[in-house]
């Protein structure tokens, strides 16, 4: 599943990184994007981009070149 996928409100959680852009993924990682952190999407720009999410206390936004790197599940 996809950032883009999730309605303001949802929560996930990462369970992995497409591998398609290693550098983006860094980053996440170094923003604490980790795998198995849980975060809640805040909401998204007016024209999908771009997107602000709620993680470990804080907000975070993301374009959306980054999110999608992001191999999500739902949380119930």
């Amino acid at each position: 599943m996809l950032l883009n996928d999730l309605s303001p409100g949802e929560r996930v959680k990462i369970i992995g990184f497409y591998k398609d852009q290693p550098s983006y993924r860094n980053r996440l990682l170094a923003m604490g994007l980790t795998i198995g952190t849980e975060f809640t999407l805040v909401r998204v720009a007016p024209l999908g981009d771009p997107i602000e999410i709620s993680v470990r206390g804080f907000s975070l936004i993301l374009r959306k070149n980054e999110a999608k790197i992001l191999k999500l599940e739902r949380v119930t």
